[in-house]
């Protein structure tokens, strides 16, 4: 399993990379492993601005839908379009291809608030 040191993490298996001042969004290699295969991303909040936990989609697979919860506060700006044809780029590459949404953060600080990679561990290692 794959724990970038380069993006940070919530308990809640997404993870941010800032670059600049725009913020990647996705899911950990963890999540979409427990997910399996993933058949579709439905992100409708492109445009707004929404505080940190808010729903900001969704993801589908075979047998459910998992909620998409926003790392922190900021505006989504851009959503991975690549994902419409191809979802299954977040199991193949969800560091890389298979990221989810970009946005701008209204507090780039509050990235200090969420784990790093030693500590996303302990989380899925329990």
């Amino acid at each position: 399993m794959n724990f970038p040191q380069n993006v940070k993490y919530t308990n809640e298996h997404e993870w941010i990379r800032l670059e600049g001042d725009v913020a990647y969004v996705g899911i950990t290699d963890y999540a979409q492993e427990q997910l399996g295969d993933i058949v579709f991303v439905d992100i409708p909040t492109e445009g707004e601005t929404l505080e940190a936990n808010e729903v900001f989609g969704t993801i589908e697979v075979v047998k459910t839908i998992s909620d998409l919860f926003l790392p922190i506060a900021g505006e989504i700006v851009e959503q991975n379009n690549a994902l419409e044809e191809n979802p299954e780029l977040v199991n193949k590459d969800p560091y890389g291809e298979g990221w989810l949404i970009k946005m701008k953060p209204a507090n780039a600080s509050d990235l200090d608030n969420l784990l790093d990679a030693e500590a996303y561990k302990a989380v899925v290692n329990g």
